[in-house]
């Protein structure tokens, strides 16, 4: 079903916050074949809209802030999607937060949300949720706040967007599951819920995604559930 809610974003804007979108999802090389033959889908049926699938392909950050622009709303509401798809699978790599950092510059947006999550997420050797830690202390969990308001401020108005975010961020929790290497277990990982303090924004933001296509967009959102 086509939308036909307006949008405040041009084609051009959103083909550009997509591909944006695709290159943090790529960023860390950790999707399988599988996973990408499905984030690739998921591009190519959100970029339709007269653009061609063969010249596809990852953004820079300059191309894409000549598209959104330095220090608007649209650059800001992208950073906030792209820091979700890059938790959403339960890891934050340095390669992520590398791109990250680039798109923060060339958007010419602060960074002090990237410094919360480094602060709170960070493991020793490794940006890495999915390897348990002993629990956030209340230092970090002060620190959480800020970033964690930051990402619930964010207002989905595109149903292209929504329906990236709603097949991107999983519907469950994912279960745990043991990490083995040459038969023997080398980690324990608990539900994602258990060990990303972000977790509930993932959440919310599918919420308001579904929110957005369901009610503003009149469309039937049962293949996302």
């Amino acid at each position: 079903m086509t939308s036909t809610v307006q949008s405040p974003y041009s084609s051009q804007q959103i083909a550009a916050w997509l591909r944006g979108l695709l290159t943090i999802a790529w960023a860390d090389g950790n999707f399988d074949a599988q996973e990408q033959e499905l984030i690739a889908s998921i591009t190519k049926d959100e970029l339709a809209f007269g653009i061609k699938w063969d010249l596809l392909e990852v953004i820079t950050p300059e191309e894409l802030a000549a598209v959104l622009g330095k220090s608007t709303p649209a650059a800001e509401n992208f950073l906030r999607t792209a820091v979700m798809v890059a938790i959403a699978d339960g890891t934050y790599s340095r390669s992520e937060d590398q791109l990250l950092h680039q798109f923060c510059q060339a958007l010419e947006e602060p960074e002090n949300f990237l410094e919360a999550l480094r602060y709170t997420l960070e493991h020793p050797e490794q940006i890495n949720l999915t390897i348990p830690s002993p629990g956030l202390t209340k230092r970090q969990i002060k620190a959480l706040h800020p970033l964690r308001d930051w990402l619930d401020r964010l207002d989905i108005q595109d149903p292209r967007v929504a329906r990236f975010l709603c097949k991107m961020i999983p519907s469950q929790c994912p279960f745990e599951r043991d990490v083995t290497l040459f038969g023997r277990k080398i980690v324990h990982i608990p539900p994602m819920c258990k060990i990303n303090p972000l977790y509930e924004q993932l959440v919310g933001l599918r919420f308001r995604a579904l929110s957005c296509l369901a009610d503003k967009c009149g469309e039937d959102v049962s293949p996302y559930i």
